[in-house]
């Protein structure tokens, strides 16, 4: 008898369950892999035309798949649940570093203004008309800079959470990720929460941060 129209072969089905079975079971090996994967991707699209672009969307691609898990996981997580594995000390200590890093950027921005400052005087060259336009020109390189820094800390944030409710094993056995998040599907909630860890967050969160600032600084240079 015919194999009906449009039906699988039966060594495809057999290799797309052994893949979904593997991915199940090592959700943090296979976003791992895939990270290097597009790693070996940016790499060699390095010196393409459309260099930005394609880092850009890269770069997303590097991200997306631990981003959109962790994005899954922190939603359906109450902020109560947070509360009940943090400690004292890591409380203040979370705001001790965000005091100096606000401490930091507060520095950087004024010694990032006077610099901006003196680069338009020189560059106008006396011609006062020119200095509007140069400054805008250096504020749209500067912002986009800033916001992916800001992201970089956002990340950070997130990989913190992250580590307080589920751990830093590829499969913890006990969470504060609620039990109601994918509890028909065991198999989707286990990648999920294997892909939501925050080792891996924060690696491809800052490559793709770091990433993006070489994008954008080269992008401003150029342009001065």
């Amino acid at each position: 008898m015919h194999a009906r129209a449009g039906a699988q072969p039966s060594w495809l089905r057999r290799a797309t369950g052994a893949v979904a079975a593997s991915i199940t079971r090592h959700p943090l090996r296979w976003g791992a892999g895939w990270a290097v994967v597009v790693l070996v991707a940016l790499a060699a699209t390095a010196t393409t035309a459309r260099f930005e672009l394609t880092w850009a969307v890269l770069l997303a691609l590097l991200i997306a798949p631990s981003l959109i898990a962790t994005i899954i996981v922190l939603a359906a997580t109450p902020r109560r649940r947070l509360d009940q594995h943090s400690s004292v000390f890591g409380h203040f200590f979370v705001r001790y570093v965000t005091l100096v890093l606000a401490f930091v950027a507060w520095c950087a921005s004024i010694v990032l203004g006077a610099t901006i400052s003196t680069s338009i005087q020189l560059a106008a060259e006396g011609r006062e008309d020119e200095v509007a336009g140069i400054g805008f020109e250096l504020l749209a390189g500067v912002v986009p800079i800033v916001a992916v820094v800001l992201w970089g800390a956002f990340i950070a944030r997130c990989a913190w959470f992250l580590a307080r409710i589920r751990g830093w094993r590829e499969a913890p056995e006990e969470t504060g990720i609620p039990a109601r998040l994918l509890a028909t599907r065991p198999r989707r909630r286990r990648v999920v929460i294997g892909l939501a860890h925050p080792g891996l967050l924060i690696a491809t969160g800052v490559l793709a941060c770091a990433g993006l600032l070489v994008a954008e600084s080269a992008e401003l240079v150029l342009n001065l």
